[in-house]
């Protein structure tokens, strides 16, 4: 298949910053957005030349949508099936079947393990009586998750004890019991892969959580994460070439001493990739947009020697124009997003530099 040519209309499922980012790399190429959602706070539709808000099951808006798009992509990875099922299959990018995979935490496990990858250990949790094998079983510390729906620590449990378990109220839908993972730090693997199944890598950085949430995600990422690199990849690689993959792929490990422990798929552009705008030769962005248009991919090499990335949450935001003072010329994404609650990203700022980051640490 030939490339799209600029003027060309791409289609994104999903009204948030991960879609914002994505229209304007593709603006930046020639390429024109549409997005889809339900309604809501949806700050991609502000960098869009159109957007639906619709139910994800309206199919007579789907159908509306999909009419106007050449190629038609997603940016978050709980855009039900079937709505994705309803666009032509030869206007999709990447397949369905990669949300079919992260869409279920247990059959995202299991696919995984296919290629090598070691999960923290797990078991299917359906009922109180599951909960409660799986805890012998498994044992504490662990995180019940529900199987499906959760992101950014929803829908996620930690269980000190099987006395602390006693308080958790099951939530009534299919869950995975994990033990907890005794690691060093956490790391992410994203690849773009071509249509022609060339596949590049951006290097991998620290990422710190809290809540569940990415913080910051930090270059160098340190040598213990430096060491499981490439086993990490290869896994990765194998997930993207049996998906048949086209697009940005991020893949979630724990670097412990026994070598890296998967821990979640996202097949989508990542959090923990944002850096790559400031940090990269071409950011994870604009190569999501130059895969799915079957344009070549551009270079994934650090331009700069240390690079730190840091999450604006909730309030945070309010004052987010007081770091654009700082030295070092931070470069600051807000999100536009309306309500600056508690726990929601509202923004990031990306520091990079061309010397390595002080022996006490990355910037705060």
């Amino acid at each position: 298949m030939s490339a799209l040519p600029p003027g060309s209309t791409i289609g994104i499922l999903g009204g948030g910053q991960l879609g914002r980012m994505l229209a304007i790399a593709a603006a930046q190429l020639g390429y024109r957005c549409i997005g889809y959602a339900p309604k809501g706070d949806n700050v991609a539709a502000e960098v869009c030349i159109d957007f639906f808000e619709n139910d994800w099951n309206d199919t007579e808006a789907l159908a509306a949508f999909a009419s106007k798009c050449d190629v038609v992509t997603w940016e978050f990875e709980n855009v039900p099936l079937h709505t994705v099922e309803a666009i032509p299959a030869d206007r999709l990018a990447p397949h369905p079947k990669a949300l079919e995979v992260a869409q279920d935490r247990l059959n995202e496990k299991r696919f995984v393990e296919g290629f090598g990858a070691s999960p923290a250990p797990y078991k299917r949790v359906e009922d109180e009586t599951d909960f409660a094998r799986a805890l012998e079983e498994v044992g504490t510390p662990g995180i019940l998750k529900t199987a499906r729906d959760g992101y950014d620590g929803k829908g996620q449990w930690r269980v000190q004890s099987t006395h602390e378990a006693d308080g958790i109220r099951f939530p009534g839908v299919a869950c995975v019991y994990e033990g907890m993972v005794h690691f060093e730090t956490e790391f992410s693997v994203i690849l773009v892969r071509a249509k022609d199944g060339e596949i590049r890598f951006w290097d991998s950085t620290a990422n710190t959580h809290h809540g569940g949430m990415l913080t910051s995600s930090i270059l160098p990422a340190g040598e213990l994460v430096e060491a499981q690199v490439e086993a990490a990849r290869e896994i990765a690689r194998q997930v993207a070439d049996a998906l048949n993959y086209v697009g940005v792929l991020t893949l979630e490990f724990f670097a412990t001493k026994d070598g890296p422990v998967f821990n979640e798929m996202a097949p989508r552009v990542h959090n923990s990739g944002h850096w790559s705008i400031e940090g990269a030769a071409t950011s994870q962005f604009e190569n999501h947009i130059r895969a799915i248009c079957g344009l070549p991919l551009g270079g994934t090499e650090t331009r700069f020697v240390s690079v730190d990335m840091r999450n604006i949450v909730g309030e945070d935001a309010l004052a987010a124009h007081a770091i654009l003072s700082e030295d070092g010329e931070p470069h600051l994404h807000l999100y536009g997003k309306r309500e600056a609650r508690e726990g929601r990203k509202m923004g990031h700022v990306t520091r990079v530099s061309h010397s390595a980051p002080p022996a006490t640490g990355p910037q705060t």
